[in-house]
Parts: C-alpha cells; sequence; structure tokens
C-alpha cells in the first residue's frame, strides 16, 4: 500500500504591539531585511513544541527588541495567497510594550506608526489586518 503524504500549511503568528515612546502612541511595525521586502507586523514560524503565545512573545523580542505583554488573540488569517513563499496560517495577538523599538533579526528597522502612518508598502496580508484591527477598535 502506498503511504500518504500530507502537505500542510505552516503556522505562524503576528503581533499587534500598541505602545508609546517618547511621547509617540501607535503600533510597532518592521521593515523585512528578507523578501517579501516591505513593512510588517512582527512576527513568524511557530518553531515545533512550542505554544503560539511563546512564539508570539518570542517573535516580538527578536524583531524589536521590546518585551510584550500579550492582551489577547484577535484573529486567525489563512488564505493561501498571504504569503507568497508558502502557505502559512497565521495567528494574530495584540500586545502591549513600552520602550523604543530596535530592528533586530530579519527586522532592518522597527518604528511606532498611527493608524494614518501606515507605509504603503506592507508585506503579507498585514495591512487587511491591520485595516481589521482599527476598524474592531475604534
Amino acid at each position: 500500500m502506498e503511504e500518504k503524504k500530507y502537505k500542510n500549511p505552516a503556522p505562524t503568528v503576528d503581533i499587534i504591539i500598541e505602545t508609546e515612546s517618547k511621547g509617540r502612541r501607535g503600533i510597532v511595525l518592521i521593515k523585512r531585511k528578507n523578501p517579501p521586502y516591505g513593512w510588517a507586523i512582527p512576527g513568524g514560524f511557530v518553531d515545533y513544541g512550542e505554544t503560539l503565545e511563546n512564539a508570539a512573545v518570542r517573535e516580538a523580542k527578536e524583531e524589536t527588541s521590546l518585551d510584550v505583554e500579550l492582551i489577547r488573540q484577535f484573529h486567525a488569517y489563512s488564505d493561501p495567497a498571504r504569503d507568497t513563499r508558502q502557505h502559512t496560517i497565521s495567528t494574530v495577538f495584540i500586545a502591549k510594550a513600552s520602550g523604543e523599538p530596535e530592528g533586530k533579526d530579519d527586522a532592518a528597522e522597527a518604528r511606532i506608526f498611527r493608524f494614518d502612518e501606515i507605509p504603503s508598502d506592507m508585506a503579507f496580508d498585514h495591512r487587511k489586518i491591520l485595516e481589521d484591527f482599527f476598524t474592531a477598535k475604534y
């Protein structure tokens, strides 16, 4: 009997980090060092044996140098076309942090943005995620 090989989407996390630093309040976005290029919500792949929550905290620290407090899970995004490299399913978290973000790991830069400043060159489906977030919030 032939063995079936299953191909599954890869689990990822994205973290909408609300913060304030030097009187500037907003959310943290990173500028990606690697393709696909553009600005993105901090996040990445879940490691084997890791919880979604631990992956979110780890990825936030790796990419922004911020220690985050997870507030809640927001939504899951699963469009097979959301990442051109492979099919991913992202669980998005909302988190709070304080301090000035600094781009680390595969983030060339990390900055605080207000809703009306969201860059036009967003990677993945992150513009839609942020639109959903700001619509739900206000």
